[in-house]
């Protein structure tokens, strides 16, 4: 019984760690989301003048997204089985998996747009 009881797990076992990878890409992706999204909201609320500027949490802020943008998340994060259509539940649009090679491109011109980020912004509020 102990035999069989073993055999099951270990033949169950691809199948779970399939699972956790899709769940922990998710997990992840919306983590960094977040990340994004905090440091984006110091951003765009100093620029809008809802944030008190603040020259050393706006620097932080740009140079934070900035290293996120240097993650290669494409592939990590958007993994197969992590979709809407995989019956995940995720804020992930479709069309990451429907068009990857235009959520790719997209993707790139985060990253160009977000380098030198940090320094951008050293020039003070006007910089913003």
């Amino acid at each position: 019984m102990r035999q069989l009881f073993i055999a099951s797990v270990i033949a169950a076992t691809p199948f779970l760690a399939f699972a956790d990878a899709a769940d922990d890409a998710i997990e992840a992706r919306e983590g960094y989301m977040k990340m994004l999204a905090m440091n984006m909201g110091v951003l765009s609320g100093t620029a809008k003048g809802e944030i008190p500027f603040d020259q050393a949490a706006v620097t932080a802020a740009a140079s934070n997204i900035e290293n996120l943008s240097k993650y290669n998340t494409l592939p990590a994060l958007f993994i197969p089985g992590t979709s809407p259509a995989d019956g995940k539940e995720t804020e992930a649009l479709p069309a990451v998996w429907e068009k990857p090679e235009e959520f790719a491109q997209k993707y790139a011109g985060f990253q160009e747009a977000a380098a030198g980020a940090g320094e951008a912004v050293a020039g003070g509020a006007d910089s913003l």
